[in-house]
């Protein structure tokens, strides 16, 4: 009992830290400090931090797969609305396992390939089918990432509106023209021609940040490549971590302004929405290393990651068509969440393959939500 007690002192410390803190930071003896344990005792249960860290992914799985297998109703809406209330519950229950898992969904991949399959089966409980790609990043993507967003960052996002959204779409009775949504004509963006040297440590620095991560990239080797001194350095930036601040939001200013270069006269909002994200899939295509440079910064700055994002949802709220109702934060959320998860398909897992196919059924469930699928 002593033992077994012991053992989920360490994983609860572990937890506390781990959502916290970057995993890179946390130490063994940090872990067993904040448990009033020994660092001895730690090695009777666990060969190192990362099985510590691993173990807590598991145990996030399996919540979220009990938590899910507790989707009941008669009908397909009725397991669909109990569904909405898990998941969004879920992240607000447990905001500290989520802000673990985030981070070891983008360390370890395959923590996220078996989590997805636990939602895919709960899909598959819900409308009787097995769902593709683009039934789940409809289904999950905005759903998970707005029920995140409210818990991280209290974003007002509002259950009914997800289910209204999952049920009947967003975008009603707006047409789809594909060649403007996948027109090829792609306007790359400016090129730095001579750049000054506060520009060669953000090239640089965005280079190595995106290949090696922020806590194994040092301001000597950033300043090296950019043929700068480090007190160079310091006459732009005050630290690494503004450094780093600044990189982000550079990323999104990036993104957005691709977007916006690209996206031709005469769309509508739903055409504009699949332009974006088929324009998101070619800027990543371009450059990787921006999504990894985000996604890190959410352990490493997450109040900078919140101002990013708060940014792609005023860009919403700034391009609305006359005559179409305004879009809600949670429908804002939901769309964001969407393009998120497609992004990691794209980065983490080399799919979908066929993106221009899951990026117009997304439309369709845009238009209609999944009543044009399924009988809700």
């Amino acid at each position: 009992m002593e033992n077994s007690s012991s053992k989920e002192r360490l994983i609860l410390s572990s937890i506390d830290l781990f959502s916290r803190k970057w995993f890179g930071t946390v130490s063994v003896a940090e872990i067993c400090r904040n448990a009033g344990l020994s660092n001895g005792l730690f090695y009777k249960y666990f060969k190192d931090k990362e099985a510590i860290f691993k173990e807590i992914l598991d145990l996030v799985i399996a919540k979220i797969s009990s938590a899910v297998a507790q989707v009941a109703g008669e009908s397909a809406l009725e397991r669909l609305t109990s569904f909405i209330d898990i998941i969004y519950s879920f992240s607000q229950e447990n905001t500290a396992l989520v802000k673990v898992f985030r981070e070891g969904q983008y360390r370890y991949f395959e923590y996220e390939k078996r989590l997805k399959t636990v939602y895919e089966r709960a899909l598959f409980f819900i409308f009787k089918a097995e769902p593709d790609i683009a039934d789940y990043l409809f289904g999950l993507g905005g759903l998970r990432f707005a029920s995140i967003r409210a818990a991280f960052h209290q974003i007002p996002v509002e259950q009914k509106r997800l289910l209204a959204i999952l049920k009947n779409g967003i975008f009603h009775g707006l047409p789809i023209d594909e060649k403007k949504v996948f027109s090829t004509s792609i306007t790359p963006l400016p090129l730095q021609i001579m750049p000054d040297g506060r520009e060669r440590l953000l090239i640089e620095g965005k280079t190595l940040f995106g290949e090696k991560g922020y806590f194994d990239t040092n301001i000597h080797e950033i300043t090296d490549k950019a043929g700068l001194s480090t007190g160079a350095f310091y006459t732009y930036f005050d630290s690494k971590e503004s450094f780093y601040s600044e990189l982000i939001h550079r990323v999104g200013r990036e993104v957005r302004h691709f977007i916006t270069i690209n996206l031709p006269p005469g769309l509508n909002s739903l055409e504009r929405e699949l332009r974006g994200l088929w324009l998101f899939i070619v800027y990543l295509s371009i450059d990787r290393t921006c999504y990894g440079i985000v996604r890190e910064a959410e352990f490493v700055l997450p109040a900078e990651v919140k101002i990013y994002y708060d940014a792609f949802a005023e860009g919403y709220r700034k391009h609305q068509d006359p005559g179409i109702a305004a879009l809600d934060p949670t429908g804002i959320e939901f769309l964001l969440g969407v393009a998120h998860y497609l992004g990691i398909e794209v980065i983490f897992d080399e799919s979908p393959a066929n993106a221009r196919n899951v990026i117009l059924q997304l439309g369709s469930y845009y238009q209609t939500g999944f009543s044009g699928k399924f009988e809700l």
